[in-house]
């Protein structure tokens, strides 16, 4: 999955799922502070990644991800290890 389509996909959850104004999802914009997600939000955030995504978000591996890029850059990480792992088992 490019990084251009994550950036689609979790832009698209955020403002429809979580109603956040476009203007507001840009890469630097904070999650808690610019976006107003509250921990709440991430509970659904965790399953809405999991279920677009294949993964589960750990929440030490969260720590210091505060902004829409960073939040990004955490699922590109992930995912290019799916990746990975599905291409060496079925090789």
């Amino acid at each position: 999955m490019s990084r251009e389509e994550i950036e689609e996909k979790v832009r698209s959850f955020l403002i429809n799922d979580f109603e956040i104004d476009e203007d507001k999802v840009f890469d630097d914009a904070r999650l808690k502070e610019d976006m107003e997600i509250d921990s709440l939000d991430i509970v659904d955030i965790v399953v809405i990644v999991d279920r677009t995504f294949g993964f589960r978000i750990k929440p030490e591996e969260m720590r210091g991800v505060t902004t829409f890029h960073q939040f990004c850059d955490y699922i590109e990480s992930k995912t290019l290890n799916i990746e990975v792992c599905n291409k060496t088992t079925t090789n």
